[in-house]
């Protein structure tokens, strides 16, 4: 990954929408739910007040509206704040 979040950031990348059918019906990806929780790929290196407590690899649930959608590689991220992390699975 080249991709290194700055102080106390994390990159993550999202989990995948969950494909649901009502009665035959498929949901166009624009009215899917997007997803709550993912894993993180890479951390910062924390600052001075707050120690960086998620690592590589955990699966993590964040709020509905945090973080910013970034692209690389074809891939969809969100690099956000380690506080803006609700919890660790």
């Amino acid at each position: 990954m080249n991709i290194k979040p700055l102080a106390d950031r994390v990159l993550i990348k999202p989990a995948e929408a969950e494909e649901k059918t009502l009665g035959g019906i498929i949901i166009p990806d624009s009215a899917k739910e997007k997803p709550l929780k993912g894993a993180v790929v890479a951390v910062g290196n924390g600052t001075k007040d707050e120690e960086m407590v998620v690592k590589g690899g955990d699966e993590v649930l964040y709020g509905k509206y945090a973080g910013t959608e970034i692209e690389f590689d074809g891939e969809k991220y969100l690099i956000m704040r380690q506080s803006d992390i609700l919890a660790i699975i």
